[in-house]
């Protein structure tokens, strides 16, 4: 087998199910909430703090991944996750599931361990399009959402866990034996000295564009089973196939957005992305108590969230052809935490206002923010460039 040509559909099949183990605990929150008597902010701290771990994580295995190579990261990544999803089959209450969710977090650094390994060994100019294709690995959420609560019904809830652990072996070997061995850098940094980008503004400033982006899909995909079953008193499983829908959605809309940043300018897409979200986050607060409003406004704001994801990750090897892994680990780490705080806003908004309307009129706030610094940082110069 072609090591080279084996890799990005390896990395990202290997992603997908690490996600999948990521969003492990979101379909099934209104079981453990029945199961446990929890408040809406219990239930959504439970589908939090995987994106806590998740999220921080990303930058050291950026970095971890820039030194020792994508396979030998990865491989230790998928040994490491199989533990807590044996221990959160033996969970007997909530304290001990937010434990073990604390660890299954882990799962989320794929995103960066992934993305630093295809970077590496991809040209620059098909770059874009090779992200994009490998970030589609996000569709693990959806595989978590229309396949967890089914597991559940049919053998228990402890087999929700303990079944993920047959792709994640899988792929485990897959990774070992059938993935190229990444180029050594030359000069070897300390974790410490690696950081040193974060003295430049873009790497703030792509932070907060996936803060957005990447924030809100995994907000959406991690709390939408609990919305559409709180909203609507749908089910379990019929909520999770909605929210699948979602997350499939954004996912195939993310190469596109690597494909038209490569054609077009990555600075050209996300000003239609976040002009997007903002627009779709006040259609969704002033709709929802229509479900198929609700339906619609959601599903183009996956759209714009995919196109996002895509862009900002054609500007990171760009601005940072030489620090990819810690960048994206930087800027992953950012877009995990923007996944992380709306759960638990949701549910602190809704006990506290009987509402979610809140929640989505902030969301539009931040993106009509991401808008105006992009037109000032990217697009007015980008523009200026091409005519000169």
């Amino acid at each position: 087998m072609n090591k080279q040509k084996a890799l990005l559909p390896i990395t990202t099949f290997a992603m997908a199910f690490s996600f999948a183990v990521w969003a492990v605990f979101s379909p099934l929150a209104s079981t453990f909430q029945q199961m446990y008597g929890l408040t809406s902010t219990q239930k959504s701290i439970l589908v939090a703090i995987p994106v806590l771990l998740g999220s921080i994580m990303r930058i050291p295995l950026g970095i971890l991944t820039d030194r020792y190579g994508g396979r030998k990261v990865f491989s230790v990544l998928l040994l490491f996750i199989i533990v807590p999803l044996i221990g959160a089959g033996f969970a007997h209450s909530y304290t001990y599931l937010l434990f073990w969710a604390f660890f299954i977090g882990m799962a989320g650094t794929s995103f960066a361990v992934s993305i630093a390994f295809v970077s590496r060994l991809t040209p620059p100019e098909k770059q874009g399009t090779a992200l994009g294709i490998n970030a589609m690995g996000n569709i693990g959420t959806a595989i978590a959402s229309f396949s967890i609560p089914s597991i559940a019904a049919a053998f228990g809830v402890k087999w929700a866990f303990w079944g993920l652990i047959i792709p994640i072996v899988i792929m485990l070997v897959l990774i070992w034996f059938f993935t190229p061995d990444t180029p050594k850098q030359k000069e070897q940094k300390s974790m410490l000295s690696s950081l040193y980008v974060l003295k430049y503004k873009h790497t703030w400033i792509l932070s907060l564009f996936y803060f957005v982006t990447f924030g809100a899909f995994v907000a959406f995909g991690i709390y939408l089973p609990s919305l559409l079953v709180d909203l609507y008193g749908l089910t379990p499983v019929d909520a999770g196939l909605r929210a699948a829908g979602f997350t499939v959605i954004a996912t195939l809309a993310r190469p596109i957005g690597g494909i038209l940043g490569d054609k077009i300018g990555a600075e050209r897409v996300l000003t239609v992305v976040y002009a997007g979200i903002a627009i779709g986050a006040l259609g969704i607060a002033f709709g929802m108590t229509n479900i198929i409003i609700m339906t619609i406004a959601c599903l183009f704001v996956a759209v714009m969230t995919g196109l996002g994801n895509g862009a900002v990750f054609k500007l990171v090897p760009q601005l940072f052809p030489k620090e990819t892994g810690t960048v994206t680990g930087v800027v992953g780490a950012w877009g995990g935490l923007g996944g992380f705080f709306p759960p638990i806003l949701m549910g602190i908004v809704k006990d506290m206002t009987g509402s979610y309307v809140l929640g989505f009129i902030l969301l539009g706030l931040f993106a009509a923010v991401c808008f105006m610094i992009n037109r000032i940082t990217f697009y007015k110069k980008s523009i200026a460039l091409r005519n000169t």
